[in-house]
């Protein structure tokens, strides 16, 4: 609808070969922080491609595959690019989003907001347990009631059941994905 996908994921993605040679320069020489980087360049290529003035495109029709990680350490490691990719670029396509449409910062906003929404109300409650002996009902009724909504929304726009089973990934990112993630930003270089 907009015409900026704000990431193009490796195996699912296809560019115009022209596009890609334009811009092949600064994609084989990613840096961060003055180092070369050789993460996340699905992202990065998605975020100079938009940079470039090109569009990106979701194909709902597309059919790919792809091997996904089959064993909790190679998950782990996946998460931990993938945070890493997405603190990085997510930084760089900052300024890009006042020219995009206004949904899309509010997009960019929320994803990474709700993250740190998530990680604060954690850690509120770790705080209320440890200060007060007090289990954090509030909390768990506020995390509780989010992922629910958010996965009826999500399995009503797509009309199959199956994504409440989502709520079950919020004790992933609870429990896994968060300290992962809080070591991604501090290990970001």
């Amino acid at each position: 609808r907009f015409g900026a996908v704000m990431c193009c994921c490796g195996p699912c993605a296809m560019y115009r070969r022209s596009a890609m040679l334009s811009l092949l320069d600064q994609y084989e020489t990613q840096l961060y922080r003055g180092k070369p980087s050789d993460f996340g360049e699905d992202r990065h290529l998605t975020i100079l491609m938009l940079s470039a003035g090109f569009r990106t495109e979701y194909v709902p029709s597309a059919i790919a595959a792809t091997v996904v990680p089959d064993t909790m350490g190679v998950y782990l490691r996946q998460q931990l690019r993938w945070a890493r990719s997405t603190f990085r670029d997510t930084l760089l396509a900052l300024p890009l989003l006042p020219g995009l449409d206004r949904y899309l910062t509010l997009d960019v906003i929320g994803q990474n907001g709700g993250l740190l929404l998530l990680a604060l109300s954690v850690l509120t409650g770790i705080g209320q347990f440890a200060l007060t002996a007090t289990v954090p009902w509030w909390t768990i009724l506020v995390i509780g009631s989010m992922t629910l909504v958010r996965c009826s929304v999500v399995a009503y726009r797509a009309r199959e059941l199956r994504f409440l089973g989502f709520a079950l990934h919020t004790l992933v990112n609870i429990f896994l994905l968060i300290p992962l993630k809080a070591y991604a930003l501090c290990t970001l270089s």
